[in-house]
């Protein structure tokens, strides 16, 4: 354990939260405090001793203060190797007193182009002087310690209490790596924000080089098995989800649960809440129950009627607040997960008795029009792709059958297609009244897809004790062509009255051919919506 005393820290902080109260606690450790402009005026009108950067570099604030910590003083004193003899010596030939730690946390880059800055701010706001000193502290850490962190101020001023003002080597390493983690996403964050505004003035090549970078917001028990390692980041990308969401109850979330959360959320938010309630019931990433209807409360009954067995132990989603009366509902399956934008005050005392069950708050829906990224790993690499934001309405369906379809069947089939982007593809989604009838997810037959949807809506009827399954007078949605008449046969005999589907196939017209004579309508939209 090598304890390396902290008697001179430079402080240039955006942030200043707790930076007053941990000042105070270096300086009962007897460390001189350095500062810069907005951080030093800070510490002296909080009372503190603090000397001027400028004072030691002997060169003043310069260029609207762009250049002030980029001088020998100061990273000689981080990067110095006070055993190594001529280190030592060129410190004393130049005047270079050592450095001992660090804090900074950069210029608010992120948080200016959130706010929309425009170009010649956020340029303004990327940092030059921080992360050079970071990268030097850091790379020194075995004499230098660096805190990037206002969460950090706490446990150094711990390791100075129990070791008479030094850290140790361990503190030191696990901080340096933070300070370097830190870096590395600051530059992605100005890095993906040049290649966006490249992309506005009409360079749509992809980047040359690409950096992700995310910030730790929950370590996991296990992954999607027990044997697997799994924790949760956030980007910063501002969307209201599961990542955004405040916990109201429960369990800690687990992998699969994130995963099954999001997929469902997104899946409602298709949805606008001043048209219609809207309720999503998810199992393992895919949907076994959507539907629409004038309140939550009808919503959630409805979507459960698709699948009831499947629903148990699912996660829901709602597009409005929640209701006391939908709490009740929810209240006699076992969940696993409920995500809505809000909560009212019946629906928290409601479920507060299930206090396995993990209530989420997101704060509001996501945009399913803003297209954004997301990305999949590979064997040593990703894919990167913009979510799939297309939305087809009235005006895009081309009916290509000579039966038109009835004003139920086109609510009916826009909501399936709807449904459909949101499921692993092959997918085959029934939907009669807008609410699902029966789904078919993963298949590698679309005619498997659209069997298997059926099959699930007659055990739905049978439960149910109705006398025929919703599959009867639904329509149909195909997330990709049909490339043999075979799938939209299956569809038929399941009893479906209308299809949509993208079109494109070689063979359309034996498809369509099919579809006249069964007495189908169908509709051709040009859009295809695989999900793997």
């Amino acid at each position: 354990m090598t304890l390396r005393p902290i008697r001179r820290a430079l402080l240039s902080v955006s942030d200043k939260t707790g930076l007053i109260e941990f000042a105070r606690g270096l300086q009962k450790h007897g460390a001189v405090l350095l500062s810069t402009g907005g951080t030093a005026k800070a510490l002296r009108d909080a009372g503190l001793a603090v000397t001027d950067v400028s004072e030691v570099t002997g060169f003043p604030e310069i260029m609207d203060g762009r250049v002030k910590t980029l001088h020998p003083k100061i990273h000689g004193g981080f990067l110095a190797l006070r055993d190594k003899a001529d280190h030592a010596e060129a410190m004393t030939k130049h005047g270079i007193e050592g450095i001992d730690l660090l804090v900074s946390n950069l210029y608010p880059f992120e948080a200016t182009v959130a706010k929309g800055a425009d170009f010649d701010e956020t340029i303004e706001n990327i940092d030059i002087g921080g992360p050079a000193m970071i990268r030097a502290a850091s790379k020194n850490h075995d004499w230098v310690t660096v805190v990037v962190d206002p969460e950090d101020y706490e446990i150094v001023l711990q390791e100075m209490g129990a070791n008479k003002g030094a850290t140790t080597l361990a503190l030191r390493r696990k901080l340096a790596q933070i300070a370097y983690a830190r870096t590395a996403a600051y530059d992605a964050a100005v890095s993906n924000w040049f290649a966006g505004e490249l992309a506005k003035s009409g360079d749509k090549a992809p980047p040359r080089r690409r950096a992700i970078a995310g910030s730790l917001k929950q370590s996991l028990r296990y992954g999607e098995n027990p044997h697997q390692d799994a924790a949760f980041y956030v980007t910063g990308e501002k969307r209201f989800g599961v990542s955004t969401a405040e916990q109201l109850q429960g369990k800690e979330l687990s992998y699969n649960n994130i995963n099954d959360t999001d997929a469902a959320y997104e899946l409602v938010a298709e949805f606008a809440p001043g048209a219609s309630a809207a309720c999503a019931i998810i199992k393992h990433a895919n949907p076994c129950g959507v539907a629409l209807a004038g309140n939550l409360a009808e919503a959630y009954r409805k979507a459960l009627a698709c699948d009831p067995v499947s629903a148990f132990g699912g996660v829901l989603a709602f597009n409005r607040t929640l209701d006391g009366e939908t709490a009740e509902e929810i209240s006699k399956l076992f969940t696993e997960v409920i995500i809505a934008p809000d909560a009212d005050a019946d629906a928290r005392r409601i479920l507060s008795s299930r206090r396995n069950l993990r209530l989420l708050i997101a704060g509001g829906l996501p945009d399913p029009a803003s297209s954004g990224w997301t990305m999949k790993t590979v064997a040593g690499g990703f894919l990167m792709q913009t979510r799939d934001a297309a939305h087809v309405g009235r005006a895009d369906l081309k009916i290509v059958t000579k039966r038109q379809p009835t004003e139920k069947e086109i609510e009916d089939m826009l909501f399936a297609f709807t449904v459909g982007k949101h499921v692993k593809s092959n997918t085959i989604v029934y939907a009669n009244g807008l609410q699902t009838a029966g789904i078919g997810a993963g298949q590698m037959s679309r005619v498997d897809s659209a069997r298997i949807a059926a099959i699930k809506a007659r055990e739905a009827a049978e439960a149910a004790g109705w006398p025929e399954p919703l599959t009867k007078g639904s329509s149909a949605a195909s997330d990709a062509f049909f490339p043999f008449p075979d799938g939209l046969l299956a569809v038929a005999k399941a009893g479906a009255t209308a299809v949509i589907q993208p079109g494109g196939s070689i063979r359309d017209d034996e498809v369509i051919k099919a579809a006249d004579d069964a007495g189908l309508a169908m509709a051709l939209t040009g859009i295809r919506h695989f999900r793997h």
